[in-house]
This record gives structure tokens, C-alpha cells and sequence, in this order.
């Protein structure tokens, strides 16, 4: 969201900087250029949020794209150009004066607002909506809560550097990161999960050796102590059963296709897998309702965009996430 943010405020102060030399040169005083200016205006902030809501609101990059939605704002936004090109065509010198400044402010303000935004969202703090049941009752569906990202490090925007990190990637952290597909293509738990942003407890580090039997998560051999945070259903487990292979297992599950192959009997018997170096093994506090690092492999380091940090809405449910 961050980077559609940016991208929006490098338009409208580009907008803003072609506004005012064009202003400063007198190309605009003529009844055809500024009504033509004027349409252009409202037609690029309108489409600007239609950009924003269509990809942002609307999913993300892993969601199907809204087309009727996007349809009718792209009519909108072309309506109101045209709007705005007679309304400008017969304003009257003052009248124009007026209209001009206001745009201005407009753009000035989306610009400014786009900025700061968009700089928070890079380096602190991101909104993020629970979409599943995967993390109950640590989080239920519907719970809106902060992301902290600067809490294993400020990243540098567009790069996978970080820096001034205050604390660790440990056990027990609920992180949020994005989901670890190379593409499009790439199928996990019956569908595309590409460029979709996950919630989940980090289980095991780099180096681990993972195991689940009868649903239950065992590290470097010994079964995980039971967490208040956990849930199981009472349901038949599939008996453990270790694989012959396990050089073709690691590579399966580290390139994200093992659940392809073995599907939901993951859930109750996996591994054992050695965690990767820069990677992490995570698991959903539902334990048998979640798509998590059983069925699609480690959690790479770059793909974690922060700490889950407070729920802020429903009111009912305000609290700091442990």
C-alpha cells in the first residue's frame, strides 16, 4: 500500500510543479487552456483514487481485480474531466483565479498527505485487517490492528536492508509478512495466495529441526510445552509417519510444494525439515485451520514486514498483541 501511496503523491506534485511553470509562463490564461487544464485536473486526482481504493481497498496484488468497480471510476473520473473542462471553458477571469487556487490546494494536499503517509507506512507503522481464522483467538476475523515495522529494523524502501533494529525475530513473535510466491502460478492451500499479506507465530528459528505429530508442533526432537494461545480440534488425527526421502522432502517444502503433493495430511504429520538460514518456521494459533509454513515452506526474512503490535477496532476487543 505504501509503495500505490507514493506513487500517488509523485503524481499530483508533479502535477503541481507542471501547474505552476505553465502558471508562471501565462500558458493558462486563454479560455481553452486552463478549461483544458482544469478537466485534466480532475480527471487525474479522481483516477488517482481509483487507484488507490480499486488495488488497495479492493485486495491487494493478490486479489482478482474489481473490474466493474474499476470500470465505473475510470467513467467517473472521465465524466468529471469533462466536467471540469466546460466549467472551466466558461468561468470568467476571476472565477478561473478561484478555481485555481482551490485545485492547487487540493494537490498540494493530496501530495503532502501521499508523503507523510506513505514514509510512516514505509518505516513504523502499517494498518492491517485480519482476514481468517487462522490466528483465534489470539485474533479473530475482523480485528484491525498496527503493525510495527520498525521493530526489527528500519528498512530501507525497496531494498531488503535494514537498520537500528531494537529487538529480535523470536519464538512466540506474531509477525506479518507477505506471502512467500515467486508468482502468479504458484498454488498453496487451493489457490493463489501471491503478493497477500499473512498473520502468523513464528514456532522455530534458522537451524531448527521441525516435526509435526498428531497436530502438534515438536523442535529439534522435543514436543513444543501447550500454549494457552492454542487451538485444536477434536477430530481423527492422521498417524505420523516419517518420510523415506528427506533430501527431497527439504527441498519440496523449502520450494513450496509440498502440500501439492500430500495436502492436509500436513496438518497432523509433517517433517522432520531443518528451517533454512534467513528464514523462519510459522504457524497459525488455530492449528487446525491454518495455511501455514507446513504446507508452504519457511518464512523468508525479507518477506517479514513487521511485528503484529495493537488491536485498535472492534472497540470491545482494544488490547497490545502478545
Amino acid at each position: 500500500m505504501e509503495q500505490r501511496l507514493f506513487a500517488v503523491a509523485c503524481i499530483m506534485y508533479a502535477f503541481t510543479l507542471i501547474t505552476r511553470y505553465l502558471n508562471k509562463k501565462n500558458k493558462l490564461i486563454t479560455h481553452n487552456a486552463f478549461a483544458w487544464w482544469h478537466g485534466t485536473f480532475l480527471f487525474v486526482i479522481l483516477s488517482c483514487a481509483v487507484y488507490i481504493l480499486t488495488f488497495v481497498m479492493g485486495g491487494g496484488i493478490g486479489e482478482p481485480l474489481n473490474w466493474p468497480k474499476l470500470i465505473l471510476g475510470i467513467i467517473l473520473a472521465f465524466g468529471c474531466g469533462i466536467y471540469g473542462f466546460f466549467k472551466g471553458k466558461k468561468a470568467a477571469d476571476e472565477k478561473r483565479q478561484k478555481l485555481m487556487k482551490a485545485d492547487l490546494e487540493w494537490s498540494n494536499t493530496v501530495y503532502f498527505a501521499g508523503f507523510v503517509a506513505s514514509i510512516v507506512m514505509f518505516f513504523f507503522i502499517q494498518a492491517f485487517k485480519i482476514p481468517s481464522a487462522s490466528m483465534r483467538y489470539t485474533l479473530v476475523e475482523g480485528d484491525h490492528l498496527f503493525v510495527n515495522k520498525a521493530a526489527y529494523g528500519l528498512r530501507i524502501p525497496f531494498t531488503d536492508i535494514r537498520l537500528f533494529p531494537y529487538e529480535q525475530i523470536k519464538t512466540g513473535d506474531i509477525i506479518v509478512f507477505q506471502f512467500p510466491a515467486k508468482d502468479r502460478t504458484q498454488q498453496n492451500c487451493g489457490g493463489s495466495q501471491y503478493g497477500k499479506d499473512f498473520v502468523k507465530r513464528v514456532i522455530a528459528m534458522p537451524g531448527d529441526t521441525v516435526q509435526v505429530k498428531n497436530g502438534r508442533p515438536w523442535v529439534n526432537g522435543k514436543e513444543l510445552p501447550a500454549q494457552d494461545y492454542e487451538v485444536y480440534e477434536d477430530i481423527e488425527r492422521v498417524p505420523y509417519f516419517e518420510v523415506e526421502d528427506k533430501e527431497e522432502y527439504q527441498t519440496l517444502w523449502q520450494e513450496h510444494l509440498l502440500d501439492n503433493y500430500l495436502g492436509l495430511e500436513l496438518r497432523d504429520s509433517f517433517g522432520p525439515v531443518v528451517v533454512p538460514e534467513n528464514t523462519y518456521f510459522a504457524m497459525g494459533d488455530n492449528r487446525d485451520n491454518s495455511c501455514d509454513s507446513r504446507f508452504w515452506g519457511p518464512v523468508p526474512h525479507e518477506n517479514i514486514k513487521g511485528k503484529a503490535w495493537f488491536v485498535h477496532w472492534p472497540l470491545n476487543r482494544v488490547r497490545w498483541i502478545k
